[in-house]
């Protein structure tokens, strides 16, 4: 990897981590694409570790809004649904990779962006979870099903909740992967080298997340994950 290219990524990685501070996603939803277009040889095990410690950061900083009984039932879907996600790297050609985390966000975002207002019950929590499990295992992309399940709920239980589920759901992946020889330690290493520009990230989203329009952002991350996923598919 190139300085330049480094260079974009680490950019790319601290603009992630204060919009997901912000708005309580995003992270993947940025990140996944663009290192898909570097290597797609990063996604999803760089994507995965990357987030541990800023959602780590967020989950406690938001401690107080967990909603503890959706995260429950969310967690508890997607680690049954892990091994379903590790299947699809299976059967997917490395090559073919980026243009699955592609078609991935891109339906997220779509999905995301059309889906009517509703109250969430144990059935969205459920299949939030489920759908979780499948595509971050798969692509590190599994934002979009939990923020659609807390989208009316206030700013900081929807940080707080994904975060939270995406700490045990990120753990729980990687353990899978490198556990079935899909995981590679190189890529862990450039999550560690790109902890300066998350830290970056996640420190300037405390100093704003209050008075952000979350809807607002919510919204930029939706917009920019569709062109990201566009291009990736092109590009693939």
């Amino acid at each position: 990897m190139t300085g330049a290219t480094l260079g974009v990524l680490a950019l790319t990685v601290a603009v992630a981590a204060f919009v997901q501070g912000v708005s309580g996603l995003g992270f993947a939803l940025i990140v996944a694409p663009v290192a898909g277009l570097i290597d797609p040889g990063l996604v999803p095990v760089f994507v995965l570790g990357a987030m541990i410690p800023l959602n780590l950061y967020v989950a406690w900083r938001e401690r107080q809004s967990l909603d503890l009984r959706g995260a429950g039932w969310i967690t508890a879907a997607r680690l049954t649904a892990t091994p379903a996600g590790l299947a699809l790297l299976w059967l997917v050609p490395e090559g073919d990779l980026g243009a699955v985390v592609g078609g991935a966000t891109v339906l997220a975002a779509v999905v995301s962006l059309v889906v009517p207002s509703f109250v969430p019950g144990r059935g969205a929590y459920v299949g939030a979870g489920v759908v979780t499990g499948l595509t971050e295992t798969a692509t590190g992309v599994g934002g979009p099903p939990l923020a659609l399940v807390y989208q009316h709920r206030p700013p900081a239980e929807l940080r707080a909740t994904v975060a939270a589920c995406f700490l045990v759901g990120e753990v729980a992946s990687l353990a899978l992967l490198f556990g079935t020889g899909r995981g590679s330690a190189d890529d862990l290493g450039w999550a560690l080298l790109l902890l300066p520009a998350l830290a970056l990230g996640a420190c300037m989203s405390r100093l704003v997340h209050r008075r952000v329009d979350a809807g607002k952002m919510r919204a930029f991350v939706l917009v920019f994950a569709l062109v990201s996923g566009v291009v990736l598919i092109a590009g693939g």
